[in-house]
């Protein structure tokens, strides 16, 4: 700085050496090379937060659900369907962005939200396959929920999928991380859905220090000891996430990442998804990047789907974790 209290151009110059922080600047790394971006190919699974709103509170939950947390407050079955007419009308419109086969509703616990069932049915009733995302605890068995959830199941069959909360095979580890008595209580309803043929998929987590042929093997066994019809050792029916923890070190993903990796952008979540939320106070819900990043302004693309066709540029730890170095989906 000279002594006028101007920058000089030698300062500029030296500034722009200096190391950046990760996951900074959305174009670039803090080593200055380009970040990696990912196009949108085409929105397989359009995601509906149904609130943030859970019965319980988890030790990490990784979008701060819990019975006080309306950051993201209830969609409606009026909202939904708008989405899924904009579906259409971007088929109409010639865009091939949006050849969606599947619906997904997460939280906080989707059964907390008095719309869930209208929802699920409104999504397959226009064909779609509708996949439920619940800890399968006292929301979802409430009397009116489960005559409910029997009549989708009575008219839809297999479209509908619910996609059970199961940390660890074990009640000990579950419970650690979900409450004492929670196992108990999601194996009742667990059981519930069972009898009823309901169509299952389990989702736990890989931060026990298990190996992944251990961790299925774990599951296999309560799946058989229960009664489940859930394939273990299939990936897609019963899903290990990797645990996502903001403070640990990652490294950041650069263009030339797809090739060292040998993966190609397409692979990536955000290719192929899309979440819609509405957040507490907003007149309209809004359109995310995916179903992880739920409060980086970063990542929210606008009110419609057009809007958000835009590519994304992987500027957040839980992009280089989960996703690319990771190899987590939240579909199937």
């Amino acid at each position: 700085m000279d002594g006028s209290g101007r920058v000089t151009s030698g300062e500029k110059q030296n500034a722009t050496l200096l190391p950046r922080g990760k996951f900074v600047d959305p174009d670039l790394t803090a080593t200055g090379e380009t970040r990696a971006r990912v196009p949108l190919k085409g929105v397989e699974t359009l995601w509906f937060n149904t609130g943030t709103l859970c019965n319980i509170e988890c030790e990490n939950c990784y979008i701060l659900s819990s019975p006080t947390n309306d950051a993201l407050v209830y969609l409606t079955t009026d909202e939904v369907r708008g989405y899924l007419d904009q579906i259409e009308a971007r088929h109409a419109a010639g865009s091939k962005r949006w050849p969606v086969t599947e619906i997904g509703f997460t939280g906080g616990e989707p059964f907390m939200n008095p719309d869930m069932n209208d929802m699920a049915e409104a999504a397959l009733e226009r064909g779609y396959k509708v996949l439920i995302l619940t800890n399968a605890m006292t929301p979802m068995m409430r009397p009116r929920v489960k005559k409910g959830l029997r009549a989708l199941r009575e008219r839809f069959g297999d479209a509908l999928t619910l996609r059970i909360s199961i940390d660890h095979h074990t009640a000990d580890l579950h419970d650690r991380e979900r409450g004492t008595g929670s196992f108990d209580r999601m194996m009742r309803g667990m059981r519930w859905l069972a009898s009823e043929g309901f169509r299952l998929d389990a989702a736990g987590r890989t931060c026990w220090g298990e190996t992944d042929a251990e961790a299925r093997s774990g599951y296999a066994a309560l799946f058989a000891e229960t009664g489940v019809e859930i394939d273990a050792q299939d990936p897609s029916r019963c899903i290990l996430f990797p645990e996502m923890d903001d403070t640990v070190e990652v490294p950041e993903i650069t263009g030339a990442c797809w090739g060292i990796l040998d993966q190609s952008p397409a692979d990536i979540m955000c290719a192929t998804s899309r979440m819609v939320v509405r957040r507490k106070g907003a007149d309209a819900p809004a359109v995310l990047a995916c179903t992880l990043l739920a409060y980086d302004e970063q990542f929210e693309l606008g009110a419609t789907l057009e809007s958000a066709e835009k590519p994304i540029k992987l500027n957040h730890p839980h992009c280089a974790k989960f996703c690319v170095l990771g190899g987590g989906s939240c579909s199937a």
